[in-house]
């Protein structure tokens, strides 16, 4: 079935948009929640208690406990557009690749509305790591080993999905690491998260939203909850017959989301003094 040139530019720019996340849903966020989006507010379970153990008799089986899963209420507050009107006669006089142009602009805008408010929540929601001060090449790696060791204290599984984001200097840091494993060295399952690479478990996301106080956030994406489910993908929209534009179009999309850390003692955070 052919595919209208708008139905392909809609499919290209959102393929742009979720490549642009580096925090990506089933890498850093999962989307476990229940409820309608569009009703504003959802329940996100939280997994703060497993379920119980007991002896097992041959004659009297086994004592049933009661399943005690918590829910948190996350308001869905955020809500964003772009909304960017292209006139007939500028896109006329400039080569085709105009209105291209401003479909990637509008998709990497809104992927790094999302990264940056992904970001806010992470941030004020992760559990403060060590001290504030700088890490250089000799203490990166040792740094990383020891949070490490802290989330495994917090039972958080060690399934290759334990996720670093890192500032810009910090990557740099980590890069000069013998012990770091490039993604292309562990084959297309690292790559295709995104990761840069591998360092004493953790996948390593360079991530240039984090704060400038933040040297990098350790997590696992079974506590880090990301609800999208509504948006209008970035698209060309006529306005010919609005009344107001004469031969005009415009770049318009919308996203409606909200992120949602479920346990603090699952994420962590190392700051810097700034």
């Amino acid at each position: 079935m052919a595919h209208t040139l708008q139905e392909r530019y809609s499919k290209l720019i959102d393929m742009k948009l979720r490549a642009t996340l580096v925090k990506k849903d089933g890498v850093i966020f999962n989307n476990r929640y229940e409820g309608d989006p569009k009703a504003g507010k959802v329940k996100v379970p939280v997994r703060d208690t497993e379920v119980a153990i007991a002896d097992y008799s041959k004659t009297d089986g086994a004592t049933a406990t009661h399943g005690d899963t918590t829910y948190l209420d996350v308001s869905v507050d955020k809500d964003k557009a772009v909304n960017e009107i292209i006139d007939g006669y500028d896109a006329a006089a400039v080569p085709d690749d105009l209105v291209a142009d401003r479909l990637d602009s509008a998709a990497y805008s809104l992927a790094l509305q999302i990264e940056k408010d992904a970001t806010a929540e992470l941030e004020s929601a992760a559990t403060t790591f060590g001290d504030t001060t700088a890490l250089d090449k000799d203490t990166i790696y040792d740094t990383i080993v020891d949070v490490r060791t802290k989330m495994s204290e917090a039972y958080v599984p060690n399934d290759n999905r334990r996720f670093l984001l890192v500032s810009p200097a910090v990557f740099g840091l980590i890069l000069k690491s013998p012990e770091f494993i490039r993604a292309t060295t562990l084959g297309d399952t690292v790559v295709q998260t995104g990761a840069a690479g591998r360092i004493a478990g953790f996948n390593v996301f360079e991530d240039a939203t984090l704060s400038a106080t933040t040297d990098f956030i350790a997590g696992h994406p079974d506590w880090c909850t990301r609800v999208n489910e509504w948006s209008v993908t970035v698209h060309l929209q006529d306005i010919n017959g609005s009344g107001k534009y004469i031969g005009a179009s415009a770049v318009q999309g919308r996203r409606i989301y909200a992120h949602k850390v479920t346990k603090a003692k699952t994420l962590y955070i190392k700051k810097n003094a700034g």
